[in-house]
């Protein structure tokens, strides 16, 4: 039986390879044609003061603005699996096509170290089992990409141990979704495996032609990589980077009062977004650095944070049509 599940798994391999492209997406370096991406999550409401719109108002913002394509949120208030059954999935997909975008990926939000203090409840192969679903909508909505996470630290249980966990999610999670023709795009989101080197090693260590990587720029950044380093770090991505999504931040510093020193004493600063090219995210480096290992996916945007100028409608739409300028421009750039 574990034989011919094996020898399944390796054909559902092998059909998923040939389905799609599972490399990284490249071409001529003196070519940039990478397009745009908007994440939903940008009109979810989620941030104080953030505007919500529905799928739909989503899709015709994103239209009206020029974006390319879109990355779907697949969670409530957008598009969660247990909303959208099979009509509701043709339907989704048909308006997408009518207004002639491309559904780059859905987003998906996995955590493979949840419940890991909790051994009798199988927490892991829940996660796998989302995927698979999050594999499923996305094959019924024609996209080849779900963008998942690793896993959040837990404290006080062996970081191996949690480590271990993830590899061994992210390799259930893989087949599963081979099973559809998805490739799973890990983001450098959650703790585990966040830095780059450690993110190689994982992806190496899982070993699947269709677990790759959704290499953003802002976690090197806040991990204290400068431009040389991030420049080094996408070289040694190149192989796994499938996707990527941009935002821009600044640092706020934090003080707090001590009335025994009568003194302020600083904190960690706190983050909150601004437009691109207005923050200390080098992203100039970072699509030069892209460009030059010829990467020819999109670049999503997202407003992910409290936003410098507020979260309504129209401070939303002018950022967002401030990340399509700054792309132009690059592209200009580029091309001299």
């Amino acid at each position: 039986m574990n034989r011919h599940f094996s020898i399944s798994m390796i054909v559902l391999l092998m059909a998923g390879s040939t389905a799609f492209s599972q490399k990284t997406p490249t071409g001529n370096p003196s070519d940039f044609r990478v397009k745009t991406c908007l994440h939903s999550v940008s009109y979810a409401g989620f941030w104080r003061g953030q505007a919500r719109l529905s799928v739909d108002a989503f899709l015709l913002k994103a239209k009206q603005l020029g974006f390319d394509g879109i990355m779907l949120m697949a969670k409530r208030p957008h598009v969660s699996i247990l909303d959208y059954d099979a009509d509701a999935r043709k339907a989704l997909k048909q308006r997408i096509q009518s207004l002639d975008l491309a559904l780059v990926c859905l987003a998906g939000y996995t955590d493979f170290t949840a419940g890991i203090d909790k051994a009798g409840i199988p927490n892991m192969e829940i996660q796998v089992a989302y995927v698979g679903e999050l594999a499923k909508l996305a094959k019924d909505l024609g996209t080849p990409m779900v963008r998942i996470f690793t896993g959040y630290e837990r404290p006080d249980v062996p970081f191996d141990k949690q480590y271990a966990l993830v590899v061994e999610g992210l390799k259930l999670a893989g087949k599963k979704a081979a099973e559809y023709g998805i490739t799973l795009a890990v983001q450098n989101h959650h703790d585990i495996a966040s830095h780059h080197e450690t993110m190689l090693w994982l992806l190496n260590e899982v070993n699947l032609p269709n677990v790759k990587a959704a290499f953003d720029a802002w976690t090197p950044t806040l991990e204290g990589l400068d431009s040389v380093q991030m420049k080094a770090a996408i070289e040694r991505m190149k192989p796994y980077i499938v996707h990527t999504t941009a935002a821009q931040y600044v640092r706020l510093p934090r003080y707090h009062y001590d009335h025994t020193l009568t003194n302020f004493m600083q904190d960690e600063t706190v983050i909150r977004a601004v437009p691109m090219g207005e923050g200390f995210i080098d992203y100039d480096t970072f699509l030069r650095s892209l460009q030059a290992i010829g990467y020819q996916g999109y670049i999503a945007y997202e407003m992910c944070e409290v936003l410098d100028g507020g979260g309504d409608i129209d401070n939303l739409d002018r950022t967002a049509r401030a990340f399509l300028e700054y792309v132009a421009r690059f592209r200009k750039n580029s091309e001299r």
